[in-house]
């Protein structure tokens, strides 16, 4: 797993700002991360008690857990660039 990216997506329901963040965090990877990452979606309304031990506090939020360092980007994730930025990958246009 070293290689791979793990990262978990925390959103509330499935509104259309959370599907937007699940559909711009898919394309992200698709594009940057062929086969290289694994996403797990993770709605608070469901699993209160995974949300409490991570402190999430805002949806969507996007944890990187691996590789280290654990970073967190909190939005819709349609600033690819930015996002791209905030978890380390080489942005490629």
């Amino acid at each position: 797993m070293s290689d791979k990216y793990l990262l978990k997506l925390y959103i509330t329901g499935y509104t259309p700002r959370s599907q937007r963040a699940i559909s711009n965090l898919i394309q992200l990877c698709e594009s940057h991360l062929r086969n290289r990452h694994e996403i797990v979606i993770i709605d608070v309304l469901e699993q209160p008690q995974v949300a409490e031990a991570e402190k999430i506090l805002v949806t969507p939020t996007l944890i990187k857990e691996f590789p280290l360092p654990k970073i967190r980007i909190i939005g819709d994730l349609s600033n690819t660039h930015t996002v791209l930025l905030g978890l380390n990958i080489p942005y490629k246009q």
